[in-house]
């Protein structure tokens, strides 16, 4: 029994590298040796652990939305940490947009690939301006959910917050069966959590079984930039505004991110993640209330990784394979349109809705989001993990700009002992006053 307990005490970012490594080596094996019953057993793995992040999120959405709304009126000046909150939104996806902007202009891209236009092919589904804010206001109340259309979903639950808001008293039963229900979700959700070592198995293996390193090589410029980019912003942009604006220890924040930033790079979904991403950032010392609101609503918002590093420079690789030449008035709409239109991406796996909308805005052709479908999977990767760090930082920065931080709670926080999806501390914190 005691040799079980401490299997079970192995650390989850330990548990999720081992997956990541025998994930490789089936991966490889299967490739190498042909052997297509192990790549569908990988496959089927991952798509399965996919699948029952993805069971969730319609729900989880639209209550940890509509309960995090409700949980700001516990809060101080909850309209000026609503408003922080977007303005480092907002900072943090212009800075990184402007970095991805650089390093695409320097590295050229799409240059050497050999590719053509011809190797392009027009998505079934298109992002617009039009489309964006017309596709907000869901013309039912089913269909979101049954479509996974996360923007509607936000956007009701959103109604729905403020209207509780507004009812007061006579909203209490409907906030308390909407609590429940969402500690009912994030628990199911955390027993998913538990199982990402072995859906990293699946997902790694299968990426490397059918993608090996010859369709990386095609692409070998394209994916550094990406990497690159969202490397500066996770470990170069993040750590300076944590030192420098929050004034605090930089290595303690990835300590303490670590197990949510590991599961955003195997599952490649925000919201999936956003669980987890909510207990690392209360056990950073950001005040639950608080978090309750920020966390939801960047995994749903913010994507620094997504909608501001990628498009930015998938913008300038497509633009060099169909020899257009982009100015800076384009420059300046790709800057604006991943700062606007970020929500976009909905906090799911994949970024073509943020790229699509992006290319129509600049007036570039749309079959060059084919040119970049095959590789999209090793790349939001590290995407999702840039956004989901993002997602933990700003609460951090603005509890730590407003005084709310608590800081040694930050100081000793401690990602590898997340055994549980709640934390049991505000519980104690009305009896002690």
């Amino acid at each position: 029994m005691s040799s079980r307990l401490k299997f079970f005490k192995v650390p989850f970012w330990a548990q999720i590298i081992a997956g990541l490594v025998l994930g490789v080596l089936l991966g490889w094996l299967a490739r190498g040796q042909d052997l297509s019953w192990l790549v569908t057993t990988l496959e089927k793995v991952g798509d399965t652990f996919i699948g029952l992040l993805k069971l969730a999120v319609a729900p989880l959405v639209f209550f940890a939305i509509l309960v995090s709304i409700t949980n700001l009126r516990k809060v101080n000046n909850a309209a000026r940490l609503a408003s922080r909150t977007l303005l480092w939104f907002m900072i943090t996806s212009l800075i990184a947009v402007s970095i991805g902007l650089v390093i695409g202009l320097v590295t050229n891209p799409g240059a050497g690939t050999g590719l053509t236009p011809k190797d392009g092919a027009k998505p079934e589904d298109t992002g617009s301006w039009i489309d964006f804010l017309t596709g907000i206001v869901p013309t039912d109340v089913i269909t979101p959910f049954t479509e996974l259309n996360v923007l509607q979903i936000v956007f009701m639950a959103a109604v729905a917050g403020i209207a509780a808001l507004q009812l007061g008293e006579k909203a209490q039963p409907i906030l308390a069966l909407s609590e429940s229900v969402l500690e009912l979700l994030q628990k199911a959700l955390w027993w998913v959590i538990r199982l990402a070592p072995i859906g990293t198995i699946g997902l790694i293996g299968y990426a490397i079984a059918t993608y090996g390193w010859d369709l990386i090589g095609k692409y070998a410029t394209f994916t550094a930039d990406i990497y690159v980019g969202c490397l500066i912003v996770l470990f170069g942009v993040y750590p300076t505004l944590l030192a420098l604006v929050a004034k605090v220890n930089p290595v303690q924040f990835f300590k303490g991110a670590w197990p949510a930033i590991q599961l955003a790079f195997v599952s490649r979904s925000s919201v999936g993640t956003m669980p987890l991403t909510q207990k690392v950032t209360e056990r950073l010392g950001v005040p639950k209330e608080y978090a309750s609101f920020a966390v939801p609503f960047g995994a749903t918002t913010k994507m620094d990784g997504c909608a501001a590093i990628y498009p930015a420079i998938a913008a300038i690789f497509v633009a060099q394979i169909f020899d257009i030449r982009l100015g800076v008035g384009d420059y300046l709409l790709i800057a604006f349109v991943s700062v606007v239109g970020s929500a976009a991406t909905a906090g799911l796996t994949g970024a073509t809705v943020m790229l699509t909308l992006t290319l129509s805005t600049l007036g570039l052709p749309m079959e060059g989001v084919g040119l970049l479908l095959a590789i999209d999977p090793i790349l939001d990767m590290i995407r999702t993990a840039t956004n989901v760090a993002g997602q933990a930082l700003i609460p951090v920065l603005v509890s730590a700009r407003e005084n709310l931080l608590d800081r040694d709670a930050y100081a000793t926080a401690d990602g590898s002992s997340l055994d549980e999806p709640r934390d049991t501390r505000p519980e104690q914190v009305p009896a002690a006053a």
